[in-house]
C-alpha cells in the first residue's frame, strides 16, 4: 500500500506540473489574440456565422446596341468592385436585347452561388420574376440605371430621367425659337417601349414640348432602341410630312439619332434639323461637333456604375447602403425603393470640352479622329 500511495503522489506531482507548464502558454494564447476577434465572436456568435469578406456579384447588363454598357458600366463596376473586394467574383452577362435570355442568366447567376443581382433590366415588368426568383433565395436585388417595376427592388441607382426628356425638350425648344421656327413641325422617336426609362425620358419630353407651339408631326416608338428602326420611322416621317417641313427631330438616346440623321441624309435633307440625343455616345459626340447632331445629355456612368459597385459589396458583407448614399425614393408600382439619383447634363458643341472631355469619359485623341480633326480644332478640343 505504502508503495502504491507513494507512486500516486509521484503520478500526481508530475500531472501538476505539466499543467502548470501547460498554463503560461495557454495565458499568452489568450492575451495575444486581438481585441476585434474577442469583440466579433462575441458580437456574431461562432467564427462560422461571420460574413465572408469575398463573395459573389451578378451583373446583368440589358444590351450591346447603346455603346455605353461594354464601354463604360462594365468596366467602371468591374474595377470598382475589384478596388473594394479582392476577394469578390463578378458574373456578368449581357442579354442582347432578349428579356428571356436574361432570365436565363439570372437563373444561372443564382444556381451559380449569385448573393447580390445588380440588374438593368431589357423589360422592366418583365424582370419582376427575377426579382421574385431572387427574393426566395433570400438575395438582395439592385435595380441598375432602369427601374424594375412592380417588384420588391431593394435599391435603384440611375439618373433623374423625366429631367432627361426635360432637358432635351428643352434644348430643343429653346434652339427653334432662337432660329424663328418656334411654331413649327416636330418628329419624335422616343425610346423602347419595354424600358420604364423611355417612359420617363417621354414624358419629360412632353411636358415641355406640349404647349411649346411646336407641334409634333410624327410620334414613335423605337423597339428594342435599334438605330435601324428609327431610321426606317424616320424615313415615314419624311414621307408624311414632308422633308423641308421638319424643323427639328427629338429623339431618346444618340443610337436613335444616329438612324435618324442617317435617313434624312438619305432623303437629301439639308441643311439637316436640330435632333437631340442622349448618352454622350462617342458618335454622337462627333455629330454635335461636325454639326449634324444638335445635343446629347451626359450622364456621367462612371459615378453611377461605382456607387453600384460600392452598394453591391456592402450588399454581398451584409451591410446596408453606404452612409450618405441614398438621396431618394421612386415607386415602381409595388413599393418606394431607396434610390441614388444622379445629375444629367445637357450637352452641346459650346460644352463639351468642359463636360465629357473634362470628366475624361472621351479622349480628345478619340474624339478627333479622322474625318472630325478640323471639327475638333474649331471647337478647341486637341
Amino acid at each position: 500500500m505504502e508503495t502504491r500511495s507513494s507512486m500516486t503522489r509521484v503520478g500526481a506531482a508530475t500531472v501538476l506540473a505539466a499543467v502548470m507548464l501547460l498554463l503560461p502558454a495557454c495565458k499568452k494564447e489568450g492575451q495575444d489574440k486581438p481585441a476585434g476577434d474577442a469583440a466579433a465572436g462575441t458580437a456574431t456568435g461562432s467564427p462560422a456565422e461571420k460574413k465572408p469578406a469575398g463573395g459573389k456579384i451578378a451583373l446583368l447588363l440589358p444590351e450591346s446596341k447603346t455603346a455605353r454598357y461594354e464601354s463604360h458600366d462594365r468596366p467602371h463596376f468591374e474595377r470598382k468592385v475589384k478596388e473594394l473586394c479582392a476577394e469578390c467574383e463578378i458574373i456578368y452577362s449581357n442579354a442582347d436585347q432578349d428579356a428571356a435570355k436574361q432570365q436565363n442568366q439570372a437563373e444561372a447567376a443564382l444556381t451559380n452561388g449569385a448573393q447580390v443581382l445588380v440588374l438593368d433590366p431589357v423589360d422592366s415588368a418583365s424582370a419582376a420574376a427575377v426579382v421574385a426568383r431572387a427574393k426566395q433565395s433570400k438575395i438582395p436585388v439592385i435595380s441598375y440605371d432602369r427601374l424594375i417595376t412592380n417588384a420588391d427592388v431593394d435599391y435603384y441607382i440611375s439618373f433623374d430621367n423625366e429631367k432627361v426628356g426635360k432637358l432635351q425638350a428643352t434644348a430643343l425648344v429653346d434652339k427653334l425659337k432662337a432660329d424663328g421656327k418656334g411654331s413649327g413641325t416636330i418628329v419624335m422617336i422616343n425610346g423602347a417601349p419595354t424600358d420604364n426609362n423611355a417612359k420617363l425620358f417621354k414624358n419629360g419630353a412632353h411636358s415641355v414640348i406640349d404647349g411649346s407651339g411646336l407641334k409634333v408631326g410624327a410620334e414613335y416608338d423605337t423597339p428594342d432602341w435599334s438605330p435601324d428602326k428609327a431610321q426606317q420611322q424616320m424615313e415615314q416621317a419624311i414621307t408624311a410630312i414632308g422633308k423641308d417641313k421638319i424643323a427639328g427631330v427629338y429623339c431618346a438616346n444618340d443610337g436613335t439619332a444616329g438612324g435618324a440623321i442617317a435617313a434624312m441624309k438619305a432623303a437629301g435633307v439639308k441643311p439637316l434639323p436640330a435632333v437631340t440625343g442622349q448618352d454622350a455616345e462617342l458618335a454622337g459626340i462627333q455629330r454635335i461637333l461636325a454639326g449634324e447632331q444638335f445635343m446629347t445629355v451626359y450622364k456621367a456612368i462612371k459615378p453611377e456604375a461605382e456607387v453600384a459597385a460600392e452598394l453591391a459589396v456592402a450588399l454581398v458583407r451584409g451591410q446596408q447602403a453606404p452612409a450618405g448614399k441614398v438621396n431618394a425614393k421612386v415607386n415602381n408600382g409595388q413599393k418606394d425603393v431607396p434610390s441614388i439619383l444622379l445629375e444629367p447634363v445637357s450637352v452641346t458643341k459650346d460644352n463639351v470640352k468642359s463636360t465629357v472631355v473634362a470628366d475624361g469619359f472621351w479622349k480628345p485623341e478619340e474624339i478627333c479622329a479622322g474625318s472630325y480633326k478640323d471639327a475638333c480644332t474649331a471647337a478647341q478640343i486637341q
